[in-house]
């Protein structure tokens, strides 16, 4: 199991848009891949489960993988979210 703790770049947070990136960068990868805000844990690849934490910029997240390709997976979705999204 790989986890990391990154904080959202963006102003907006992970919303409709950077929220749907994030998780088709997670579908790319074979692990199971969550996202984690302040004790609650939602599947990554899950648009519903992302919006329902409702993380607004500055909010630190820890993305936790478990699989054959966690640390890629880690490594590439944190890589995503520091970059702000491209916004």
């Amino acid at each position: 199991m790989c986890v990391k703790e990154v904080m959202v770049q963006n102003q907006v947070g992970l919303h409709a848009r950077p929220a749907t990136f994030f998780i088709q960068k997670a579908n790319e990868f074979k692990s199971s891949i969550w996202v984690e805000k302040e004790e609650r844990r939602v599947n990554a690849k899950s648009l519903l489960g992302v919006l329902s934490l409702g993380i607004v910029g500055g909010t630190m997240i820890d993305i936790i993988a478990d699989g054959s390709d966690e640390q890629e997976a880690v490594d590439s979705l944190v890589a995503l979210v520091e970059s702000g999204f491209a916004e």
